[in-house]
């Protein structure tokens, strides 16, 4: 009977001890669209599109209020190229 306390005392301890090591939660892939609510307290990054033509992919990296590490993929424009008046 000791045996099975003390194996079972074991096991509630090493899965605690998983549970402690498992990463924070997930970046939240927010959804592109005409409007997108965002709440941001810190720019993480941003797509830089200097040099580039037309519509191009870019990514937005952002912190919001509660912590939580949010990315939005969009279209945008790029800016300063050769040739565009």
């Amino acid at each position: 009977m000791k045996m099975l306390i003390l194996g079972f005392a074991a096991l509630l301890a090493t899965g605690s001890a998983f549970a402690a090591t498992q990463s924070t939660s997930p970046v939240i892939h927010d959804k592109d669209g005409f409007y997108v609510d965002v709440d941001v307290a810190k720019v993480l990054s941003m797509t830089d599109l200097n040099g580039q033509c037309g519509i191009v992919p870019a990514q937005f990296n952002y912190l919001d209020h509660q912590g939580r590490e949010h990315q939005l993929d969009y279209q945008a424009l790029g800016v300063n190229c050769i040739g565009e008046n």
